[in-house]
């Protein structure tokens, strides 16, 4: 009778482990944990996006959130849900001390802005890695990590090209010169640019152009406006004397948020709208 019992017994409890193996919750397709951390017990991805290069304002942790700055690079995405069975179970100060900790244990710095939202970063072999881990209810774990990097420019500017889309719309847009967040001072990757504007003046010496500063609508707009005047001002001023382009062919005007060419709505319209133009005069 006791062997019988034990039978049974046995098979209720495979049914009950399968059962449970059947109904827990998989990974949604394509979806995998970044390597900087480990997911938190219980839980599986319900989401994910990459994208290679995106941008986000992040608090700095290393100012305790006094200051906030724009992070740029490899942008990871991932929104984990807690098992069936599990909710309810833990706290949004329990999912931010773990990943807290975990950051913490490997060199990095914490910012709690609050039980619900943690911000990290790290700096390691020539890494600059940013974090933010978001909770609802310690169900809903959102975390986003930024591997900080330069974008790797795709599209060239070239004269030829610039020459053509003045001669056919009086103007022309160009992609190839930075600025860091609310700076005027021209990076030093804007060269490739800088150097084909300055092959199409020096090789037309009759051409004026304005060059136009536009910004996105982030900021007020007397701001953008005193902003994108100061950009336009310090890539006339780099043409001239580190090109040895005629300042006569050039006017620096800045026209802020005033002439977007794409919505500001999404990061990838205000990445549109922050440029320089040249106009013909």
């Amino acid at each position: 009778m006791k062997r019988v019992n034990a039978v049974v017994f046995g098979v209720v409890l495979s049914f009950v482990l399968m059962s449970n193996f059947a109904f827990a919750q998989q990974d949604a397709k394509g979806c995998r944990d970044q390597p900087l951390f480990t997911r938190m017990p219980n839980t599986y991805i319900d989401s994910c996006k990459f994208t290679e290069f995106d941008a986000r304002e992040w608090y700095d942790p290393d100012t305790q959130g006094k200051t906030k700055v724009r992070v740029e690079g490899k942008y990871y995405y991932i929104l984990y849900r807690n098992q069936k069975g599990f909710e309810d179970k833990r706290s949004d100060l329990q999912v931010s001390r773990n990943y807290s900790n975990a950051m913490k244990k490997i060199g990095g710095s914490v910012y709690e802005a609050r039980d619900d939202h943690t911000y990290m970063k790290l700096l390691k072999e020539g890494r600059e890695i940013w974090a933010h881990v978001s909770s609802y209810h310690g169900d809903q774990i959102g975390v986003e990590i930024i591997e900080k990097e330069a974008m790797k420019q795709e599209v060239t500017a070239d004269a030829k090209v610039m020459a053509d889309g003045i001669s056919s719309t009086g103007h022309v847009a160009i992609y190839g010169i930075y600025f860091d967040f609310n700076k005027s001072d021209v990076k030093p990757e804007s060269e490739p640019a800088l150097s084909e504007i300055a092959k199409l003046l020096t090789g037309n010496s009759g051409l004026k152009v304005f060059i136009v500063g536009h910004t996105d609508n982030v900021g007020g707009v007397d701001y953008n406006m005193k902003l994108s005047q100061a950009r336009a001002d310090a890539v006339v001023k780099a043409l001239t004397t580190k090109y040895k382009v005629n300042p006569q062919q050039m006017k620096p005007y800045g026209v802020g948020q005033l002439a977007p060419v794409a919505p500001n709505k999404t990061e990838e319209g205000r990445a549109k709208n922050r440029r320089v133009e040249l106009v013909e005069q």
